[in-house]
C-alpha cells in the first residue's frame, strides 16, 4: 500500500512541475527575443566583416596585378 501511495504522490508531484505559469511563459519569451536579436547582431556584424575582407582583398589584388605590370619585360623591336 505505501508503494502505491508513494507512486500516486510522485506522479501528482510531477504533474505539478511540469506546468507552466503564464509569468515564466513571459520570461521565456522575452530571453527568446533578446537571444533572436543578439543573433541576428551578430550575424549583420558577420556579414560586414566578410565585406570588409572581400574589398581588402580585392584591393590587394589590383596592388599585385598593378606590380606584376611593372615587372613585365618592356619589349623591345628586334634588330
Amino acid at each position: 500500500m505505501k508503494k502505491v501511495l508513494f507512486l500516486a504522490l510522485a506522479a501528482v508531484s510531477f504533474s505539478f512541475a511540469s506546468c507552466d505559469s503564464k509569468t515564466e511563459d513571459a520570461v521565456e519569451n522575452s530571453a527568446d527575443n533578446v537571444e533572436e536579436a543578439g543573433e541576428m547582431k551578430a550575424d549583420a556584424m558577420e556579414e560586414k566583416a566578410d565585406m570588409v575582407r572581400d574589398s581588402a582583398d580585392a584591393k590587394a589584388d589590383a596592388m599585385e596585378n598593378s606590380a606584376d605590370a611593372m615587372d613585365a619585360p618592356a619589349t623591345t623591336p628586334a634588330q
